[in-house]
């Protein structure tokens, strides 16, 4: 017995790097890099371990920057890979579109114009906006909405997010767009759903509260965010401007599709900027994380005052604050957002308690399964108590027991996803251009490892698809 635990001591100080009790820095961005891991991992099979160059080239994402923030500092930042092909190395200096990430960044804009005064949280909409009314509807005549209700998603507005203009196409104004004419290619913003009663994400609700911000102020919403935001924190490089001019355009990371092929024309032009307008890089935007979480800490001297930023991080409804979604397994919270415009993929995430987060900027449409392996990575490395890799059993089931489960399935609207035989397995296309082996959980249930995803069966043609939070019914769509 003595003689097992001596050997046993031995191995693991021969399998423990010497640098493990104490890493360097290098060490650390070593071990991230090469430690990438999937969402779920299957039970009983050792983790398999992936480098971030690898997983970069599986996923056909060119580039990619990211910064990681410990006890409140960057602790590093760096890019890997290029900007396009042939084009020039990504840096945590490079300038990416983020996204949905762009609304924590409003919301933090339009907090900061409460605190002067100029607009109120809790007064209906349409006495703030000038430039376009929001239309009337059964649903606020009794309840307006507000603007708590627009950055908490829970104004009952319509229209989930946004498109862009590609290169060359007429952009709308922004009251073009919340009315859905020409040349908008979206619809008109209305209410729909009672004011209040139920979190439902909406891109169509933050572009209101931008044209309030900006007839309240009497500013551009570049200028705001740059006044309100950037300046103060001293990011330097970030900008709401659309599009990007040619100078700044011609170092900026380019988008691309999940195939690794340039988005035609390249970024796409966002009029509807608190929703997914935001230029920003690594560096700048692991600087707003820090000042967030600082002030929300208690720490005076930041864009917003620590009641105000407590606030933002305070759940309204389904675990969504005011711009930023409020998760965590454990009494620790950390504030987290994810982004994604065409060819360009985003996430944060911080845990405001102690300072720790991250920051992961992509160029390629398949950048947010990169950006989730790369946090989990981080997060294994630096023992944060979230985003560690769950395990699932695998059964035996058939191919003929698998197959009758092929087919394609709609969660309603537009939300259609395909499941189709390849070889002697399922694969499942969820994601448009990506596609995914299905591994069995059960007879009647299947689970991909690349996200904590799962879909259920309660027969060949309906289920429930689950991923994290997220559960949505599903039906087979008829065959034409």
């Amino acid at each position: 017995m003595i003689r097992s635990a001596v050997i046993l001591a031995i191995a693991c100080a021969i399998a423990a790097p010497s640098w493990a009790a104490n890493p360097t820095v290098e060490q650390r961005v070593r071990s991230v890099t090469t430690g990438l891991r999937s969402a779920v991992e299957i039970r009983g099979a050792p983790p398999a371990k992936q480098s971030l160059q690898s997983r970069m080239a599986a996923l056909h994402v060119p580039g990619v920057a990211i910064a990681v923030i410990k006890g409140g500092k960057i602790e590093w930042a760096r890019g890997f890979g290029a900007t396009r092909q042939g084009g020039e190395p990504v840096t945590a200096d490079t300038l990416f579109q983020a996204g949905s990430v762009s609304k924590p960044v409003a919301a933090m804009a339009a907090l900061a114009v409460v605190e002067d005064g100029r607009l109120s949280l809790d007064t209906d909409v349409n006495k703030t906006l000038k430039s376009w009314t929001l239309p009337a509807s059964p649903f606020t005549a009794t309840t307006p909405v507000t603007l708590r209700a627009l950055l908490s998603h829970t104004a009952g507005t319509t229209v989930h997010g946004f498109a862009g203009y590609a290169a060359g196409a007429p952009v709308p104004t922004l009251p073009q767009v919340l009315s859905g004419t020409a040349p908008a290619n979206s619809a008109p913003v209305v209410v729909d759903q009672a004011v209040g009663s139920a979190y439902r994400y909406s891109g169509g609700g933050y572009s209101i509260a931008q044209q309030m911000m900006v007839d309240a102020t009497g500013q551009t919403f570049p200028a705001i965010v740059r006044d309100k935001v950037f300046a103060p924190i001293g990011m330097t490089r970030s900008t709401e401007d659309q599009p990007l001019d040619a100078a700044r355009s011609a170092h900026a990371a380019w988008p691309h599709d999940s195939a690794g092929a340039v988005v035609e024309g390249g970024p796409h032009t966002y009029p509807e900027m608190a929703a997914a307008g935001l230029w920003t890089t690594a560096n700048d935007l692991a600087r707003f994380v820090i000042d967030l979480a600082k002030s929300a800490n208690g720490e005076t001297g930041h864009v917003l005052s620590p009641k105000t930023a407590r606030e933002m991080l305070t759940p309204v409804k389904s675990d969504y604050g005011l711009g930023v979604s409020i998760q965590g397994a454990t009494a620790r919270k950390y504030f987290y957002h994810n982004g994604s415009n065409a060819g360009y993929k985003a996430v944060i995430l911080a845990y405001p308690d102690t300072g720790d987060g991250v920051v992961v900027l992509t160029n390629g449409d398949q950048g947010y399964q990169l950006s989730e392996a790369i946090v989990r990575a981080v997060a294994v490395e630096y023992g944060w108590p979230d985003y560690h890799p769950v395990e699932r059993p695998v059964v035996p089931l058939s191919a003929a027991e698998q197959a009758k489960f092929a087919g394609t399935f709609t969660l309603g609207g537009d939300d259609d996803f395909t499941i189709r035989r390849d070889g002697d397995r399922l694969v499942a296309d969820i994601w448009k251009g990506v596609v995914d082996p299905l591994f069995p959980s059960s007879a009647s249930s299947f689970f991909i490892t690349a996200q904590d995803l799962t879909v259920s069966f309660s027969d060949p043609d309906h289920g429930v698809l689950t991923l994290r939070d997220y559960k949505g019914a599903f039906t087979r769509k008829p065959t034409k």
